[in-house]
């Protein structure tokens, strides 16, 4: 059962850091590869993340470090114009596995929720507006951007989930291997800094 599941893992890695596809995308399309049905041979995400590491390390290093380093720069770009907002970058730019495909993912923390797509009007930022399912259960408003990279030559999602500011009090703060689920600017700029 666990060789079943490191091999939906290492597929799917592939995916992931070849094709930009989020982990359950990715974990879906590798059971359907390979014939595969139910959570039993399904691995976690931590799994998942484990081997998309290990095919990093195998394939695409030093490609794949600079790529971060652009997307970092860009999180930071955004993190510093929407500071009012207490933004915290999370998902695989924060992570250390995102690629060229990767999109950056931030939370913002707002007093009033509208205030972030107003701020975006008053700037002249095109967005689109949507949602999805949040941590319990109540509609997450979700604001995503087109930006275009300048070190990558191309554009990059940008998706600014709006939270309420008490939602910072008592979001998770560690992963289980106890790492922080996310940064603010200070930790991204160390980060950047050393070159992690």
């Amino acid at each position: 059962m666990q060789d079943t599941r490191l091999e939906v893992a290492g597929l799917a890695a592939r995916w992931v850091v070849e094709d930009g596809l989020e982990f359950g995308m990715a974990k879906k399309r590798a059971m359907e590869s390979l014939g595969l049905r139910g959570r039993a041979v399904q691995p976690d995400n931590l799994m998942v993340e484990d081997a998309v590491r290990d095919y990093i390390a195998t394939f695409c290093p030093e490609s794949q470090a600079q790529e971060l380093m652009a997307l970092r720069r860009c999180a930071l770009y955004w993190m510093d114009r929407l500071a009012p907002f207490r933004p915290y970058l999370f998902g695989a730019v924060w992570s250390g596995i995102a690629t060229r495909w990767s999109d950056i993912h931030l939370s913002l923390f707002c007093d009033d929720p509208k205030l972030a797509e107003l701020f975006l009007i008053d700037q002249r930022v095109q967005y689109r507006a949507g949602a999805y399912e949040g941590n319990r259960g109540s509609p997450l408003s979700v604001l995503s951007i087109d930006y275009f990279c300048k070190d990558l030559a191309e554009n990059v999602g940008v998706h600014l989930s709006i939270h309420e500011a008490d939602d910072l009090r008592f979001a998770p703060r560690l992963d289980a291997k106890g790492r922080p689920l996310r940064g603010d600017g200070q930790a991204v700029r160390a980060l950047v800094k050393e070159k992690i």
